[in-house]
């Protein structure tokens, strides 16, 4: 499984790449496996702030329907359309073509957790 270590992870196991001011939020491999194939995903919070832990969208699953939460307070931006046609992007590439939304951030990510205290959140 991969865990790539330029990023911030939740407990959630949603993961945020962080650009200066902006940054990229989608979920994990170890999350999308776990919920497998995604047949949907909804977001509909453009221009919303939305604070550490809120639920920012859901998304749904062969087997269920997960809750999305933002990892970080923010405003987003951005929402993945490529997402609306091709919601198995996040099974394919979930670290990459996956993401999910763009926000502005609104405090530091520091305090979230490293590719390696995931990993050994997951028991990886």
């Amino acid at each position: 499984m991969n865990f790539p270590a330029e990023l911030k992870y939740t407990k959630d196991h949603e993961w945020i790449r962080v650009d200066g001011e902006e940054a990229t939020i989608g979920i994990t491999e170890f999350a999308q496996h776990e919920l497998g194939d995604i047949v949907y995903v909804d977001i509909n919070t453009v221009g919303n702030k939305v604070a550490e832990g809120e639920v920012f969208g859901t998304v749904e699953a062969v087997k269920t329907v997960s809750d999305l939460f933002m990892p970080i307070d923010g405003t987003v931006l951005e929402i993945n359309a490529n997402l609306d046609a091709n919601p198995e992007l996040v099974n394919k590439d979930p670290y990459g073509e996956g993401w999910m939304v763009k926000i502005k951030l609104s405090k530091s990510a520091d305090s979230l957790l490293s590719a390696e205290a995931y990993k050994d959140l997951v028991g990886a």
